[in-house]
């Protein structure tokens, strides 16, 4: 295959393109919630300034150093989770969807540019046929920190020795009800909380750590289990994140009435268990962490996007199964690495691509503004 240098594919592409408050305060309309952006999916981005490509670094114009690149390895998942793909949704063709010699070798790239881990998500990433080859391509080309995020419905003492041997370091579980009947209606799978707990333990058995579970709470579905949650982390000497519900499911039908504020939740899990904060998360970390002010073992994390966006200091670019560069996991942009992957660009080409899109990072994904509209990807079509 012929090699492309990067230059002349913007050139070339850029030539045929036609120029034509408070959390109390969240009260968007349904209506406007209903709103679907039309994803923007652009060839190539405008070149970053000479400087910044210079440096090799990826930052983008707010001075945002990306450290943390998360790689959806496929759109494909076992569960259909209420808040996050629909029964009937559509996946997107095989062929269409990155390689892992495609992964490895952006992965490789990335590292050159300062990414320091790579999280592998999806879809599910456990039903890919060749996760053993990608996590040990990326551990052979790069000295990264590899993480993954499951639903841990499949998970087996076998595969997670296999994954820790070919270089996985730690995996991150989801869990949004320790009641069969919940867990199923929000899952809309065959799985259960005992499924789940049990890849749990054998994530710890194996030395999968230091380990972390996520929650969504929606109102009306799981939003009185927070403190039952939150004892995950007593029991397993984990930390247990609780993540706001955002608006990123595949049937835009996010609303309001249903989002459970971080602070809501810590009022819900102090009356059982009060917290005292921690003085050590990193400053780009999605989670404010808090321990148990009675000493118990674990953590309790929790990533409010919704009513305390975390956006000034974001680190993390999110690369699409389907081989898009999304800068936010907002964006309603993204940027088609795959396209000059497969046209034969060169290493350096690549990374250029990877500075100049990250050049674009949009400041904050605004969903308190009133002129926000929901990203046309899900969360499945995105990776998380």
């Amino acid at each position: 295959m012929p090699t492309y240098h990067y230059d002349s594919l913007v050139n070339a592409m850029h030539d045929c393109r036609n120029n034509d408050e408070t959390p109390s305060a969240v009260r968007l309309s349904l209506t406007q919630l209903a709103t679907v952006e039309p994803v923007h999916v652009d060839q190539t981005p405008a070149p970053a300034p000479a400087h910044i490509r210079t440096a090799r670094t990826m930052m983008d114009s707010h001075g945002r150093v990306i450290r943390d690149l998360r790689i959806s390895i496929t759109d494909r998942c076992n569960f259909r989770c209420v808040y996050c793909m629909e029964p009937d949704v559509q996946f997107a063709p095989r062929q269409s969807l990155l390689s892992p010699d495609e992964i490895v070798r952006i992965a490789r790239i990335a590292e050159g540019l300062g990414v320091r881990k790579i999280r592998l998500t999806g879809g599910e990433p456990t039903l890919h046929p060749r996760l053993t080859e990608i996590i040990q391509g990326i551990r052979s080309a790069t000295s990264v920190e590899i993480a993954m995020i499951t639903n841990g419905s499949l998970l087996t003492r076998a595969l997670l020795r296999q994954w820790k041997n070919a270089g996985l370091q730690r995996i991150t579980i989801s869990i949004d009800s320790m009641r069969a009947d919940r867990f199923a209606q929000i899952t809309r799978s065959t799985s259960s909380p005992d499924a789940v707990l049990a890849g749990l333990e054998m994530c710890l058995t194996e030395g999968l750590t230091p380990f972390k579970m996520n929650a969504v709470l929606i109102r009306g579905w799981n939003d009185d289990e927070a403190a039952d949650l939150a004892a995950l982390a007593r029991r397993y000497d984990l930390q247990m994140r609780f993540i706001e519900y955002m608006p990123l499911d595949s049937g835009h039908t996010w609303d309001t009435t249903k989002w459970v504020s971080a602070a809501e939740t810590r009022a819900q899990i102090e009356k059982r268990f009060p917290l005292i904060a921690c003085e050590d998360d990193e400053v780009s970390s999605t989670a404010r962490t808090f321990a148990f002010a009675d000493g118990a073992p674990g953590r309790i994390g929790f990533i409010a996007p919704v009513s305390n966006p975390f956006c000034g200091a974001c680190s993390r670019l999110r690369l699409t199964a389907d081989g898009k560069v999304r800068p936010c996991l907002f964006s309603r942009r993204e940027w088609n690495l795959l396209e000059i992957v497969r046209a034969g660009a060169d290493d350096d080409a690549i990374a250029n691509f990877l500075i100049d899109a990250t050049w674009t990072k949009q400041p904050g994904h605004g969903i308190l503004s009133p002129e926000f509209k929901q990203p046309q990807r899900p969360m499945s079509a995105i990776g998380g």
